[in-house]
């Protein structure tokens, strides 16, 4: 099994880091800075509560002047690159609210090194205008890193990080950002603004659903944009966004005439692996193939016993009258950052442009019940067929 993200923050990282701190300020007080950094408590903190200890001990250890600290940080922020070093942002986040325009020179700094998406937000919902109007300058700068900050960091939800609930009631100040990086030549950057437009769909669709109509032919990145900005109301069938991307719409599991859905085994455990099968044919009628958007919807049980759907991919291609189409899915149960797994019966569906034609279940057990559920669950979960009761 993999070592845990936080066990990147350990001794000899702090030592290091530590070293490269005196390196540009000879009184920095290292074996201190180690001291308080992995003090009481240091192996039960996750990345970000390590991260924050990280930051409030060179708080503790640098000048007491934020100026005088914040240029220590700026010297070696060169040699300090990657997901580690997040916490320069972070540093900039708790000590230098009040210090707005040499927090902002420093965030453009350090985004370019690891990442200032989070510690942008306080300043944000403490000053939205003036925050956002150095974003939108931020939006033609010539570093793609600080170019995606100004997306990344203005998402109304983005995960791991702190809402910006102004934004989701109205996300016209973002519009603009958008509007300036719709065609931006980074890949880096392009995700950042669909992820952002994504974000903006799940409270405003309409404001969505206008832009995607707008810019929808101006430029392949534009277009690319677009569809992924777009994938949450494509999941849920919005018939406009369907009739936009050349779906057929739900009228497309109509033209199902049989579709089968199966787990090999009926059962799993936390932190194991169910193996799916699917398959499904269309109805022998029409001449025109149809636009099929094929999703596996996974049903997940959360703590309080009620489920929330999580949908994946399966497939995005036409079909011809009569044929038809199959494939395997490896569902992992394992935990993730963004997912915690719960005991109990997980409902599968199989969608076509947002509509359920197959589905079937699988009982998801605790890790402890691991032996009982390989034993017993030998037996597959059949498939149950909403479009038909014939195979492909």
């Amino acid at each position: 099994m993999p070592e845990p993200l936080k066990a990147m923050y350990n001794l000899p990282f702090l030592r290091q880091f530590a070293a490269t701190v005196a390196s540009a300020w000879p009184a920095f007080p290292e074996e201190d800075f180690v001291r308080l950094a992995s003090g009481e408590g240091w192996e039960t903190l996750e990345l970000k509560g390590r991260m924050r200890r990280i930051t409030t001990s060179l708080g503790e250890t640098l000048p007491r002047s934020y100026p005088e600290a914040l240029d220590v940080l700026l010297a070696i922020c060169e040699r300090c690159r990657g997901f580690p070093y997040l916490f320069f942002p972070d540093f900039v986040e708790v000590y230098g609210l009040p210090d707005w325009e040499r927090s902002m020179d420093a965030l453009e700094r350090f985004t370019a090194q690891s990442s200032a998406e989070f510690a942008i937000r306080p300043f944000i919902l403490r000053e939205p205008e003036r925050t956002m109007a150095r974003m939108a300058e931020w939006a033609r700068h010539e570093n793609e890193h600080v170019r995606r900050l100004a997306s990344e960091g203005c998402r109304p939800r983005l995960p791991w990080a702190q809402a910006l609930p102004l934004f989701k009631r109205d996300p016209s100040p973002i519009l603009p950002i958008l509007e300036q990086l719709r065609a931006d030549p980074s890949l880096y950057v392009r995700k950042s603004v669909a992820n952002n437009l994504n974000d903006i769909a799940k409270d405003n669709p309409a404001v969505v659903k206008a832009i995607a109509a707008k810019w929808t032919g101006q430029h392949a990145y534009t277009d690319w944009i677009v569809r992924r900005g777009c994938r949450s109301l494509v999941g849920a069938a919005d018939p406009e966004v369907l009739a936009l991307f050349g779906y057929e719409g739900t009228a497309a599991a109509d033209a199902v005439a049989a579709a089968e859905l199966e787990a090999l085994r009926a059962e799993a455990v936390i932190g194991g692996i169910s193996e799916l099968r699917y398959k499904l044919r269309l109805k022998d009628e029409g001449t025109e193939p149809l636009r099929i958007r094929l999703e596996l919807g996974v049903g997940y049980v959360k703590s309080g016993g009620k489920t929330s759907e999580k949908r994946f991919l399966l497939g995005d291609k036409r079909i011809s009258p009569g044929a038809g189409v199959q494939g395997a899915k490896t569902l992992d149960w394992k935990d993730l950052s963004t997912r915690k797994h719960y005991a109990g019966l997980h409902a599968l569906r199989l969608l076509v442009n947002g509509a359920p034609v197959a589905g079937t279940t699988v009982l998801l057990h605790a890790a402890e019940a691991r032996e009982t559920a390989c034993d017993d669950a030998a037996a597959p979960a059949a498939g149950r067929a909403f479009g038909g009761s014939d195979s492909p």
